[in-house]
């Protein structure tokens, strides 16, 4: 077993391409002051369609090659990454801190391959002092199927007040 986890990793992280991956440099981001290199690349491409009264969020993604596994299909990853993102931008006030994940369950239920176009709806189920919980749905626009369905929960850090 272990063996064979050596092995997928291995082949996962060798290579050419892997190389030139491992070289590229980003300069440092400012936290909660603007996006990360990860969640830029993960939310690249992501268009809010409409926002509710209620904080819910409609949204649209076509699945690009870049967050695709080597079968062509939208990774579980990059599901998960979709998940914690919408969900937590569900609850996000403008001028605070972003929130803590706390927990976070996906159910992954059909494919999505390259191309396709999704729609993935954000919405608070619930809060409780700081802690909030958000569901997020994302479905295949063409074919209706849900894709995967995810709840978040998370923890609003408290804004402290200036010493100043």
């Amino acid at each position: 077993m272990v063996d064979t986890a050596r092995e997928f990793l291995q082949n996962i992280t060798a290579g050419e391409l892997a190389d030139r991956v491992s070289q590229l440099r980003f300069a440092p981001h400012k936290p909660h002051a603007e996006p990360s290199f990860y969640e830029y690349s993960i939310l690249r491409g992501v268009r809010l369609d409409s926002v509710r009264l209620d904080s819910t969020l409609y949204c649209s993604f076509t699945v690009p090659a870049r967050l695709t596994d080597r079968n062509g299909k939208l990774s579980a990853g990059a599901i998960a990454s979709l998940v914690d993102e919408i969900g937590a931008a569900a609850i996000h006030k403008c001028g605070k801190p972003m929130d803590v994940s706390v927990d976070m369950s996906i159910s992954y239920i059909s494919d999505a391959k390259m191309n396709d176009e999704l729609e993935i709806t954000s919405r608070c189920l619930g809060q409780r002092g700081n802690y909030h919980s958000t569901g997020v749905l994302i479905r295949n626009r063409t074919t209706g199927e849900v894709v995967a369905q995810g709840r978040h929960s998370l923890f609003s850090l408290p804004v402290t007040a200036s010493k100043l």
